[in-house]
């Protein structure tokens, strides 16, 4: 069992003054911004294009583009009216051109990236379509075919790359596409190399209107008998961290392995899911909980879809949230819709979610963390602080130490807000731990009400700014 160093307490103690809003938007300045190998995007108009399959026009995001019956057919424009279950039964009648036509209009991509059929309603059809009708729909609408919860995983990797590489095509060679679209795609087809002897990545996500969405998969979602999905929080950007984000999942999956080297078999295995899904906010909207609503709606789609798709051999899922991601993550999993196995809670302003019985999540594995100096954990900003006194979770001691369980590691303690999942702390060991079904193994803060910091918690440790952050980015 880890055996960490002496701590001189529990929790930190939260600010005093909370409702002050300046002083909340201070320390917020330092929520997800982090410090580790970050990819910096230029700077660029709001404008981007939205891309789509190969040959298509595209129009620019933010039109209201209504082209003639010729480019889409009227009946798949009533479908995505009608609904997303309409839009299904359309999809599979058309012909190549027809398709391609299809997956450029606005209106059909704001129905699958915005309000999609439901995952088992997406699996049903997919299941009933004829192999000739799916080779089409991949072959010529991959941003529909690779965005649907329900379809499988490896089809969607397929068809999400495939689109990656049109649009990306397609980008370099308009004259009016947007510099910032272009960056997004260059760094997801970065995030996505794999050096020889790496676990497989898939892309399961790919959405690049307006500040994007995108997630990756380090290991095989199909069979993986473990599987964590990482949350971010404030300041992440496709377009700036989605290298970033991927290179950290790619540290929780080696801890993984490190401590059950089995389970790097891709037969079973397992998998980290590297989730930018929803717009993360700025400092143009920290302060509200709307992005987060909508975050944790996305949310519940993906862990609903991983349902779906594993029922006949579920894995154990497990929630890894930092700061304004562990309020989208808080939000979702109070909603009644979703169960997972464990949720580890980092750097986490707290969200409305009054108790930890609220959470469908496993009895017993929900885990809070808080490094020294971290302006964020403890406030409970957002309403309730997870870590405090009465919610119901553990509170993980990160002060650092070794471990005797597994060849007498020595671990570090994380520091400030953005080293929670850095290699050697002792934060990113327990979240392996965890994730592999080892929650046994790991530290506790022994009294959630004492002071977690021997430093002046008045004196927090605000890291830089970048100028892309002060922007609106869409």
């Amino acid at each position: 069992m880890k055996h960490h160093l002496p701590s001189t307490g529990g929790r930190q103690e939260a600010f005093p003054g909370e409702t002050d809003l300046l002083l909340a938007a201070a320390a917020l300045l330092a929520a997800s911004i982090h410090t580790f190998g970050v990819v910096e995007a230029p700077t660029a108009p709001q404008t981007s294009l939205v891309v789509s399959a190969p040959g298509a026009r595209q129009p620019p995001e933010g039109l209201n583009h209504h082209p003639s019956p010729t480019t889409v057919s009227s009946a798949v424009r009533l479908a995505a009216q009608s609904g997303p279950d309409a839009l299904l039964t359309e999809l599979g009648r058309f012909d190549p051109a027809q398709l391609r036509a299809v997956a450029a209009d606005a209106q059909v991509q704001a129905t699958v990236f915005d309000a999609p059929p439901t995952a088992p309603r997406v699996q049903k059809w997919w299941a009933e379509l004829s192999h000739a009708a799916q080779t089409r729909l991949e072959d010529d609408a991959p941003a529909i075919v690779g965005n649907l919860e329900g379809v499988p995983y490896g089809v969607r990797d397929r068809a999400n790359r495939a689109y990656l590489t049109q649009a990306l095509r397609e980008n370099e060679r308009s004259a009016v596409a947007s510099s910032r679209t272009l960056a997004m795609l260059e760094q997801v087809r970065y995030a996505l190399r794999r050096a020889p002897g790496t676990p497989m990545k898939q892309l399961l996500t790919l959405d690049p209107r307006g500040s994007g969405r995108a997630a990756i998969a380090i290991g095989n979602m199909a069979t993986a008998s473990d599987v964590t999905v990482m949350v971010p929080g404030m300041f992440f950007t496709v377009t700036g961290q989605m290298q970033d984000w991927t290179n950290t999942a790619e540290n929780v999956y080696a801890e993984q392995a490190s401590l059950a080297p089995q389970a790097t078999d891709e037969s079973t295995g397992i998998a980290v899911l590297a989730w930018m899904g929803y717009r993360t906010p700025d400092l143009s909207n920290v302060l509200s909980l709307q992005l987060a609503k909508v975050g944790a709606q996305r949310f519940e789609r993906v862990v609903a879809g991983l349902d779906t798709m594993r029922a006949a051999s579920e894995p154990r899922v497990n929630v890894v949230a930092h700061s304004y991601g562990s309020t989208t993550a808080l939000i979702a999993l109070s909603s009644g819709r979703i169960h997972v196995q464990s949720l580890t809670l980092y750097g986490s302003p707290g969200s409305s979610v009054a108790s930890a019985s609220q959470l469908g999540v496993t009895s017993g594995q929900v885990f809070v963390g808080d490094a020294h100096w971290d302006p964020i954990a403890g406030t409970g900003y957002f309403g309730v602080d997870p870590g405090s006194h009465g919610f119901g979770a553990h509170l993980l001691d990160l002060v650092g130490g070794a471990s005797t369980a597994f060849d007498g590691d020595v671990f570090r303690s994380p520091f400030g807000h953005n080293e929670y999942l850095k290699p050697g702390t002792a934060s990113l060991h327990d979240v392996a731990l965890i994730a592999i079904g080892r929650s046994d193994l790991v530290a506790r803060s022994g009294d959630p009400n004492a002071p977690a910091n021997p430093a002046d918690p008045h004196s927090p440790q605000f890291l830089l700014v970048r100028p892309q952050d002060l922007l609106v980015r869409d």
